[in-house]
């Protein structure tokens, strides 16, 4: 029985780390393909940072209580084929998928604007960071 409940653990911890590194790589390769990343190239942020701070700010939004609750897991899953729709073969019957995942067009739509709102937030936090340390640097 305990062999069971282990086994039963891991693949749930498997399954869980898959569905966010599935979803960083959604983000990271958001980010390399956005034109409003030139901001973070012109202040050296590096991407793969960038992608961490989203997953981790756009998660303090999602369904779910922890990492490893079905529903924050079905949001990672839902914002990665939200963030992949324009590789999508179909789009239309993606973005159809993409309203039923989430429970309507509204709560796609907080979905979008929750992860657009955690990239400039972290945005600006590297900013900020980088002009402290400019000024820290200058003051000495």
């Amino acid at each position: 029985m305990k062999k069971i409940l282990l086994l039963s653990v891991v693949a749930l911890l498997l399954t869980g780390c898959s569905d966010k590194n599935n979803y960083t790589a959604a983000v990271l390769a958001e980010l390399e393909l956005d034109k409003k990343t030139a901001g973070a190239k012109d202040y050296n942020i590096p991407q793969d940072k960038m992608a961490d701070c989203i997953v981790a700010a756009s998660s303090k939004n999602m369904d779910g209580v922890f990492a490893l609750d079905p529903a924050r897991l079905t949001a990672y899953r839902n914002y990665t084929k939200m963030l992949t729709l324009a590789q999508s073969a179909d789009p239309k019957k993606t973005l159809e998928e993409l309203r039923e995942g989430f429970g309507s067009a509204q709560k796609l739509m907080e979905a979008r604007s929750n992860y657009t709102e955690s990239e400039l937030e972290c945005l600006t936090l590297f900013v900020a960071n980088t002009n402290s340390e400019d000024t820290t640097k200058t003051d000495k």
